[in-house]
């Protein structure tokens, strides 16, 4: 295990603000690769080996290389800034974890939402919970390589986001561009707050 030192374990004295993040998506799209990638203490993590008794409950299709599975939750830390920081909550993507959701979702600011476009069906079930829980999302394409390329639009009808949903691209193993997707996820709830106040006010 890496040894992590007192100056990444512990927050400094000007942070003001700390948010909660879920991540969330389908079986095998990169959660725990992305919160791995953007921590910046040892991440922690609930991986067991796959087994035989996963045989015919997990669908491995398209996933041949992959032995562990998230059981309960992936958690990581992030500092966007001298005032706001970031704590990273990533969920198991398999149905028979999502009650598992409930109790990780209370206080979330937003979900990120991963996708896999090799396996876009696969993510109709994680967005329809989303729906009705009412959790404010946005969307991060993770490109694996041999992942086919899509235009917005296209993922927009094929996944029916509505207009306001942000989709952005990501690659889940890259520091920069999941820092990217978090930022662009706060920027949209911070709107969708922002725009609800106005309403109250008007």
């Amino acid at each position: 295990m890496v040894s992590v030192g007192s100056a990444d374990r512990y927050l400094p004295d000007t942070v003001q603000q700390a948010v909660k993040i879920l991540v969330v998506g389908a079986f095998g799209v990169g959660k725990t690769t992305l919160v791995g990638s953007v921590s910046e203490i040892q991440p922690l993590r609930t991986e067991e080996v796959m087994t035989e008794a996963s045989v015919g409950v997990d669908e491995l299709a398209g996933l041949e290389g992959k032995t562990t599975t998230t059981v309960a939750m992936d958690f990581g830390r992030v500092t966007l800034s001298s005032r706001l920081v970031m704590y990273l909550f990533g969920t198991p993507g398999q149905r028979r974890f999502w009650d598992l959701w409930e109790g990780l979702a209370e206080g979330a600011l937003g979900v990120l939402v991963l996708i896999d476009t090799r396996r876009l069906e696969d993510s109709f079930d994680v967005l329809e919970q989303l729906e009705i829980r009412g959790l404010p999302f946005a969307v991060a394409i993770n490109q694996f390589p041999d992942s086919e390329h899509y235009a917005e639009e296209e993922l927009r009808g094929a996944l029916d986001l509505l207009p306001e949903t942000p989709i952005v691209l990501c690659d889940a193993r890259d520091r920069a561009s999941s820092v990217d997707s978090l930022i662009t996820l706060v920027e949209h709830v911070s709107g969708l707050g922002a725009a609800r106040r106005s309403e109250a006010v008007s």
